[in-house]
This record gives structure tokens, sequence and C-alpha cells, in this order.
């Protein structure tokens, strides 16, 4: 195997192009701290060089972009008592996701198939996003009892109508053609159209912007189903608290309804009503920045707590698909079972 094999993240340049590729194909390029580190560090080095223009994040393989982090280091950290390891990974991680959304030239990112959870932190936040007939985003984090982050809250709380509470409490993926119309892509361009697009972007200089370029690629999605969905959507998930959005579910004679109903009753309540507080706050933030301070304390308070672990025991590790929530139920939950998290102050800050 050579250098260029065996690197995590390929880093190069071709004319005024500067390419990141995520290079982890059978693990469909999920981030650990070594890559994180690897791409901070390319898009630092090229705020400041005159003779790179446009910056491309793509994934190498035909699974997807990015499936997210890394959750089982993860959970190594939390269940060897190592808080100092878990704050580590997510400081890196979202300094990443906020340099993206503050870069000061144009990344194009290419969502191509998977594309879920810390993948939505590379993507999400780009100037030029660009999804394919094979994307599937999403941000599933409250199938192990987590919440959205990585950005996530600030895109979800934009999204049309109650969707970003919708697509946060019960981890759904969307198509690419969702993607546009919810607000976390902003182009929709063939697969097999995106090696001609990369060669236009290195060397055509006409039209003179990334978006320009892209535009003479992409093409006018379907109409997504979710947007004639939203009456029901909308009616059910405005409700103030997870269980009284259980209760229009259970008064609703959608069958999706039904489907969402069910999807809520197998997830851990405590993360339900996190991420509910947190696509909340997020919608009156000001900037990605600031939503992911608010996604930092819930993170860091998770640790704390065994939901979390318990998720990912149940899905990753023993794989037995049963996790013992606490509570167990989402009628047990306490009132603005949200709070804890919200308030919580982790030892040491995100952006010092």
């Amino acid at each position: 195997m050579t250098d260029v094999e065996a690197a995590t993240v390929l880093v190069r340049t071709e004319n005024s192009l500067g390419r990141i590729t995520l290079n982890r194909p059978r693990a469909i390029n999920a981030l650990d701290q070594e890559m994180i580190a690897r791409i901070t560090e390319a898009l630092h080095a090229w705020t400041c060089d005159a003779d790179i223009d446009t910056v491309l994040i793509d994934g190498e393989g035909e699974r997807g972009f990015c499936a997210g982090g890394d959750v089982r280091a993860l959970y190594d950290h939390i269940v060897g008592g190592n808080p100092g390891g878990i704050a580590e990974f997510f400081r890196a991680e979202y300094a990443m996701n906020a340099l993206i959304a503050e870069y000061p030239k144009p990344i194009v990112v290419f969502a191509d198939g998977i594309t879920m959870g810390g993948g939505i932190g590379l993507a999400g936040h780009a100037a030029v996003r660009i999804v394919t007939e094979r994307s599937r985003l999403a941000m599933p984090e409250t199938r192990i009892g987590f919440t959205p982050d990585v950005g996530g809250t600030w895109l979800l709380g934009r999204a049309p109508g109650r969707l970003g509470e919708y697509f946060g409490l019960t981890g759904q993926s969307m198509t690419g053609a969702d993607a546009v119309q919810l607000g976390f892509a902003d182009h929709y361009v063939p697969s097999d159209r995106l090696d001609a697009l990369r060669e236009a972007l290195a060397w055509r200089a006409d039209p003179p912007t990334p978006s320009g370029i892209v535009l003479l690629f992409d093409e006018t999605p379907e109409t997504s189903p979710l947007l004639a969905a939203r009456s029901w959507i909308d009616e059910a998930f405005s409700a103030d608290t997870v269980g009284e959005i259980v209760s229009r579910l259970q008064a609703s004679q959608e069958p999706d309804a039904a489907a969402a109903l069910a999807v809520l009753g197998e997830l851990a309540p405590t993360g339900l009503a996190v991420t509910l507080d947190a696509v909340r706050e997020a919608r009156g933030m000001h900037s990605v920045r600031e939503a992911l301070e608010g996604e930092y304390r819930r993170i860091m308070w998770f640790g704390t707590q065994s939901d979390m672990v318990e998720g990912i025991r149940a899905q990753l590790i023993d794989k037995d698909r049963n996790p013992k929530w606490n509570p167990a139920t989402i009628a047990d939950l306490p009132e603005d079972a949200g709070a804890a998290a919200r308030e919580f102050v982790p030892v040491v800050p995100l952006f010092e």
C-alpha cells in the first residue's frame, strides 16, 4: 500500500483549486481526530495562499461522502472516564465546522451518497453545497440517545415550518431533492456529472465563480413530497414538548404520522427532549458558531449521563438493538427535560 492509499485524507492542488478528499471508503469516510486535524491544517494553509481561489471537499468511494464521526472512540472516552478526551475531539471538530462556515474563500462540497452526522458538519456550512440522486442526508443522533450537533441544529432550525423538529427528532434521512428544498444543499447535480464539474472548478475561468460554474451542471430536482406533508408535520411538531408531539401524532389520521410515532417510541426520551430544545434555541441564534456553542454544552452534558453510552452499546458495540433508556418512556420525562443540558457549563470552553 502506498502512502497516498494509506492516507485517510488526500490533500492536493489542481491549478487554483485546493482539493480535500476523505479517503476511508470502507468506513464511508467516517471522521476521526486525525482526519479532522488534516482537514483543518489544509484549510488554514490555503487561507492566505494567493494561488488557491476555491476549495473542493469530496469523498472517496461509491457509498457516500461521510457517514459521521468516530462514535466508538467517543464511547471509549466515556466508559473509560476520560471527559477530557470527549472535549478534545468535539472542540477540534467544531472548530473545523466553524472554519468552514466562516472561510474567506468559496468551499464547494460534494455530498454524494450517505452524508450523516459529522458529514453534515462538513457539507452543511460550505458556500456551495452539492447533492445528487444518490444523496441521503440525516442527523441520526437521537438513534443512539444523543442529539444533533456539528452545527446541525442551525440547519434544522432554519428548515421550512417544523421540518427541522421532524428530522431532528426522528433522525430520518432526506434525499438530495429534499436537502435542496429544506436548506441543507444549494444545487442538485447528477452523479455522472461530478467528474466534469471537478475539472471545471479547477480549470474553467468562465463563469468566474464556483456557483456560476455549478449552474452549468445542475438540474432542478423534483418537488420534495415532504413539502406536501407540511400540514401534519407542522401541526404535530409545533407542540411545546415531546409528550405533546406524541399526543398530536396519536390523534392524526395520516399514515406517515403513525410511522413517525413508532420511531419516536423507540428512541431515548431524554435525547428527544434535549433535541427539541436545541433546535428551537438554535432557531433564534445568529450564527453557526453560536449554535455550535449551544451544542457543545449539550454534548458535554451527555457525557455525564447514561443514555448515550447505552445507545452506542446497543447499536454499535453489542448490536442487540435493545437499549435501556433512563427514563424509559416519554411519559416519564420531567418538566422542561432539556433544561439540564441547555444550562450545562463545560469545564473547558469550546472557543477560547
